[in-house]
């Protein structure tokens, strides 16, 4: 496919990837003196970042901070790899999505499994620092791909063994990554993500068929 095709069928995917890497090259470039203000991430951590603590008794620096928080964590990230990873994994898992079901459809399914991550956060995380990053909507696309292949075995009558290696492989990977964090992983997060965007690839696939 010519690349202004390509452009052009997946211009929702690109705003998404756009909008994470402007953020974060405008922070790297604060960070090293480049402009603004060396304060600036921490601001934006502050402001955008997801602070378990303001669904409790935590005062928000801004009114509409305790809802806004439930979208503008998935826009900032830790560092130029923590960027890096989440967006190869964005490009790749939202293609097969946007050809399965179309722009506005992934965009839906990607506000979907960042809310989802959110939640996850807030049901099961008791975490004082901010929580940031795209994965949680990145475990969604992950799910939506996951709960489609589920959903064609069962139709098909095949047995779900390659489903469970994918659960296997991504609880896994979340294990390892714990421990090599430190335990600095928002494992709630992916889990909400997941469990979010399995349940919109369902109903989307339940659009598609009415």
């Amino acid at each position: 496919m010519p690349l202004i095709l390509w452009v052009a069928a997946h211009g929702s995917l690109i705003a998404i990837v756009v909008i994470c890497v402007a953020i974060e090259v405008i922070l790297q470039g604060a960070d090293h003196g480049f402009w603004g203000s060396p304060r600036w991430r921490g601001l934006a951590y502050q402001n955008g970042g997801f602070w378990r603590g303001l669904l409790d008794n935590w005062q928000p620096n801004y009114a509409a901070q305790p809802v806004t928080m439930f979208a503008s964590y998935g826009f900032l990230h830790g560092g130029v790899m923590h960027l890096l990873v989440n967006m190869i994994t964005l490009v790749s898992l939202g293609q097969l999505v946007i050809e399965r079901v179309g722009q506005l459809r992934f965009a839906l399914i990607y506000a979907l499994s960042l809310l989802g991550g959110a939640l996850g956060f807030a049901l099961l995380s008791a975490a004082v620092q901010p929580m940031v990053g795209a994965s949680g909507a990145l475990f969604g696309l992950a799910g939506v791909v996951t709960g489609w292949e589920y959903t064609a075995r069962r139709l098909a009558r095949e047995g779900i063994g390659p489903v469970l290696r994918v659960i296997g492989l991504l609880t896994l990977l979340n294990v390892i990554m714990y421990w090599a964090m430190d335990g600095n992983l928002a494992w709630e997060t992916h889990l909400g993500g997941f469990l979010a965007g399995w349940a919109a690839g369902w109903w989307v696939r339940e659009i598609d068929q009415s």
